[in-house]
């Protein structure tokens, strides 16, 4: 890994930007769930003194509180002027955990993913569209319009379309799913501004991995 980085610095220092716009490389901190060779890769990195710093092989079937474990060793080390982007994560509260360990990016197929096989996940916890309970309820998707898909459909019908196989209902619950992603970072964003962000998050973490 620390080879392949090295090569891979080379290459991109002695190459010119395409498209028209400069380009940055973040180097992966690796080492799996051993704390030396998180600490070992985090320190390796460093050395390089690119723009920021991105943090793999996570979120891939560990327990999450081994996967916080892991960001900690790494953000202790990883300077704290530069952006730390933490590689294919995760659940919502996964997202509000690791900002509060330091994590300032993501990325993550969840929410469309989940999203085309029924999963919302809303202001008020997750939702399984597909149950039945949600067959006569014609309340909006999320109470707090996070999209134009919350207030334009309700739940009742975005279950129909599911259970008729129906495209529509996927790409609903996907539209919905990326607004709600897009809401809650602002959110944490904003508290995080306003200095109580420990207390939101705290409180939001129970709201949003509560299932309906």
């Amino acid at each position: 890994t620390e080879k392949w980085l090295e090569r891979c610095v080379q290459r991109f220092d002695t190459t010119e930007p395409l498209y028209g716009h400069s380009q940055t490389l973040f180097p992966i901190v690796q080492g799996c769930v051993y704390p030396d060779l998180r600490k070992r890769a985090a320190e390796n990195v460093q050395k390089y003194n690119r723009d920021g710093y991105a943090i793999g092989g996570l979120s891939v079937g560990e327990p999450a509180e081994v996967m916080y474990q892991m960001v900690e060793v790494v953000n202790g080390i990883l300077p704290k002027s530069k952006p730390r982007y933490l590689m294919g994560v995760g659940t919502p509260e996964n997202i509000l955990q690791s900002i509060a360990l330091g994590i300032d990016m993501f990325d993550c197929v969840m929410p469309t993913r989940n999203g085309r096989n029924g999963m919302l996940f809303t202001s008020e916890g997750i939702i399984n569209i597909r149950n039945k309970k949600w067959q006569a309820d014609f309340s909006p998707i999320d109470p707090f319009g996070l999209t134009f898909v919350d207030s334009r459909y309700t739940k009742a019908y975005l279950r129909h379309l599911f259970i008729a196989g129906e495209m529509l209902g996927p790409q609903i619950a996907s539209i919905h799913n990326l607004g709600f992603y897009l809401w809650l970072v602002g959110e944490a964003r904003k508290h995080i501004v306003e200095g109580d962000f420990l207390q939101w998050k705290n409180a939001m973490v129970k709201k949003v991995s509560k299932r309906l």
